[in-house]
């Protein structure tokens, strides 16, 4: 059963924050953040992880570890009914950083990370061979200004 933030509380919320601000805080520092028992503080993250609300992991800033060519890239499927398995197949690439599907001039929105220009052109190149792409628009990104998590403060 997919849980949804009407079953997290305010505790669930300020774990959650306080480990958006520092993925690796212990479990002492949530607590006295938190004005909880270190065992509050564990059960609660526990809880997190085990429903998938959270997952913990390193995030890397892909300027700094070689990424030099980033964009977001439109693709257009036709018939609209191929949307499904155009999306299965981009999503299983490697250079995929985020995938939607979409409502307005175009079906699915892909934003990519390759390591070069020409890295980019193939990866192009090849999911336009996909059996329903019609058509690909792509966007570079000169500079990335923000790349962050939601706020979760935006939830009260």
């Amino acid at each position: 059963m997919e849980k949804n933030h009407s079953t997290l509380d305010d505790l669930d919320f300020a774990v959650l924050s306080c480990l958006q601000k520092d993925g690796r805080m212990s479990f002492t520092e949530i607590a006295e953040q938190l004005n909880v028992s270190v065992g509050t503080a564990r059960t609660r993250l526990n809880r997190l992880i085990e429903e998938g609300i959270i997952s913990i992991v390193g995030r890397v800033n892909p300027d700094k570890v070689g990424f030099r060519a980033y964009a977001h890239v439109a693709v257009y499927v036709r018939p609209a009914t191929l949307k499904e398995h155009v999306a299965q197949e981009i999503s299983t690439r490697p250079e995929v950083s985020f995938l939607a599907s979409t409502s307005g001039d175009y079906d699915l929105e892909v934003d990519v990370m390759c390591q070069t220009n020409n890295d980019l052109v193939e990866f192009i190149n090849e999911i336009s061979t996909i059996e329903g792409v019609y058509q690909t628009k792509t966007t570079l990104y000169f500079k990335v200004y923000k790349y962050a998590q939601p706020d979760l403060n935006l939830l009260k």
